[in-house]
């Protein structure tokens, strides 16, 4: 049962999640894609989390069910790896020939339920799923890494903040141990209704996931489960090494949870949520106040030497697993570094890490997402 990724290299499929529970949504077998190493990288492990959204009620889990989302029998048996999953160097001038992990998302929740729904037919494994992955990666070598890095966009970026310290214990602690999250900064923040939809999405993951005894305790032993939910609210006690790759203007969050349809029956949103440049002053102001927000919510942990923060006035979602963001010609650059390179220097220490933006229009170098018809 291999899966496949790259270029036609031959992956498995982890085999010893059968005894540990770990299953989607429906019960099938979960996987990852593996790339091996090479050469000076041969003994180095990136593993990434797939993201993909959530579904916080048996509505949406049962919908997902029926999707690669939650399901692998609705998987591609073989993935391309770009950005900073590619192999080659002129692609991913740092990471190209580790070995490259993508462990495949299809809980729903971002790698950390453990219940079940019996009448449904859904099963909340996500944090056996992970646990069952790590077993098998480190049984596949990665126990004598001498580096890893822990890597994820999206709900994976949301993932990896939150499984950060657990993957850092699993090393012997000469091992360098890093995690990187990719637009992953999900804010506790007001709708322009006024209503919380951040915080309505993971306190219903949180209650129908049984989550709350995954997420890291040292948030968890000062705030309710759904804050310790929030990456903003993990970062400040977080130990190992982190860095938080965002945009300011995340479109992700503009659409779902700052101009939501349901906060915004009019529509009056809508032209702004599909291109940039249709959005009024009224409109950017209120984004200018996310994206402060955002700064805010990074300024502790940015403080600290060994995290790294590159935060880009871009309207876009997930820059390191795409190839024109992560490392090109054109690439988005602060401080004239593309963000291949400033996450380069900060797992290598090769130098400063922390790089915020001036607020939108400012930055030439995006590349802002435009999206056709009705998003």
């Amino acid at each position: 049962n291999s899966w496949a990724a790259d270029r036609n290299t031959k992956q498995e499929i982890a085999q010893d999640l059968k005894s540990s529970q770990g299953v989607c949504l429906d019960g099938s077998l979960p996987g990852y894609h593996l790339h091996r190493g090479s050469g000076s990288g041969s003994n180095n492990w990136l593993v990434n989390l797939e993201g993909g959204g959530w579904c916080n009620d048996v509505k949406s889990c049962v919908f997902r069910k029926g999707s690669r989302r939650g399901s692998s029998n609705h998987m591609e048996r073989q993935l391309q790896f770009t950005g900073i999953m590619s192999n080659r160097p002129e692609e991913n001038p740092d990471f190209y020939n580790w070995n490259r992990v993508k462990v495949r998302y299809c809980d729903g929740g971002s790698f950390t339920g453990d219940g079940a729904d019996a009448a449904s037919g859904l099963y909340f494994r996500g944090q056996r799923i992970w646990q069952a992955a790590i077993d098998d990666l480190m049984a596949q070598g990665m126990r004598s890494a001498s580096q890893a890095l822990l890597s994820g966009c999206s709900a994976g970026g949301a993932s990896a903040i939150l499984h950060c310290d657990e993957f850092r214990g699993m090393f012997p602690s000469n091992t360098r141990v890093k995690c990187l999250a990719d637009a992953g900064m999900f804010l506790d923040s007001v709708d322009i209704a006024g209503r919380r939809e951040m915080r309505d999405v993971f306190n219903g993951i949180v209650r129908l996931q049984a989550s709350g005894r995954s997420l890291p305790r040292s948030c968890t032993s000062r705030m309710d489960k759904t804050s310790c939910f929030f990456p903003q609210n993990v970062l400040p006690n977080i130990q190992t090494p982190t860095f938080i790759l965002n945009t300011a203007y995340d479109v992700w969050q503009l659409q779902e949870s700052l101009a939501p349809r349901t906060a915004d029956p009019r529509g009056l949103w809508q032209s702004c949520k599909q291109n940039y440049a249709s959005c009024n002053s009224n409109q950017l102001q209120f984004l200018n106040g996310f994206r402060n927000e955002m700064l805010n919510a990074v300024k502790g942990f940015s403080g600290s030497g060994q995290n790294g923060v590159f935060i880009n006035s871009c309207f876009a979602h997930c820059q390191s697993e795409r190839q024109d963001t992560w490392y090109s010609s054109n690439s988005p650059r602060l401080g004239n570094k593309r963000i291949a390179e400033a996450v380069g220097d900060w797992f290598f220490e090769r130098g400063n890490a922390k790089y915020t933006d001036c607020a939108y229009p400012c930055d030439g170098t995006c590349h802002h997402l435009v999206f056709k018809g009705r998003h």
